[in-house]
């Protein structure tokens, strides 16, 4: 995983500044500062946590391409929220158009607030030290084959294999019993948590995106 530089503290239009004139690592500060922003607006679309770094990343993308056409710098985030309102709104038209059910904008669905159905999705994804709190609480209610299980592939980083060897399981169970002790700590984090706190970016998120982001960038500067 790459790690950001550390620069010293920049006014926005200057940063801008700087991006446009061809200092694009600088587009990193940008990409971090406006991630969380960017995630509640997907979310907020009811797209699930993929589709919304999808989206992400187009925005940013876009962002920096037309970077230059920005008058008034001092709106950059007005900007930048816009840009992912649009590409939100034609991938909601996109789906209408091939007949597949798109959401109503800003509804929310309270399964969809919790743990996405990614299998990368995990407690392990999130940052927030309270929510982490939750999960470990909420860990201790699930039976103990599926709290192993959980254990040994989320928060201890064991592949599949691993995993199966070290409890005498196939492979298969191995994804059946982590993705039932999911669900059970879906309901359980319910219970326990806003979906507010559950909307928040966190960091581990956060640096997939730039990392994505910056990795595009560098490609459209590539002759």
């Amino acid at each position: 995983m790459r790690n950001m530089k550390t620069y010293q503290p920049i006014a926005e239009s200057e940063l801008i500044e700087r991006v446009v004139n061809g200092d694009v690592a600088l587009f990193e500060v940008l990409i971090r500062r406006y991630n969380p922003y960017l995630y509640k607006v997907g979310r907020a679309y009811n797209y699930n946590h993929q589709d919304v770094e999808d989206l992400m990343q187009e925005t940013f993308i876009n962002a920096y391409i037309n970077l230059s056409k920005l008058q008034n710098r001092n709106y950059f985030k007005t900007w930048l929220v816009r840009i992912m309102l649009n590409e939100c709104y034609r991938k909601k038209h996109k789906l209408i158009s091939k007949y597949e059910i798109a959401t109503d904008t800003f509804s929310f669905k309270k399964n969809d607030l919790m743990f996405p159905d990614n299998n990368s999705d995990t407690g392990k994804a999130v940052g927030n030290k309270e929510l982490n709190n939750v999960i470990e609480n909420a860990i201790q209610h699930i039976p103990f084959d599926y709290r192993m299980v959980f254990c040994l592939r989320e928060i201890n980083g064991m592949s599949v294999a691993e995993t199966a060897k070290a409890m005498e399981i196939t492979d298969t169970n191995v994804k059946v019993r982590l993705n039932r002790a999911k669900a059970m700590l879906r309901k359980e984090v319910e219970k326990m948590y806003t979906s507010e706190e559950i909307f928040e970016f966190n960091l581990v998120y956060c640096d997939a995106i730039v990392n994505r982001v910056m990795e595009k960038i560098y490609q459209l500067k590539k002759p």
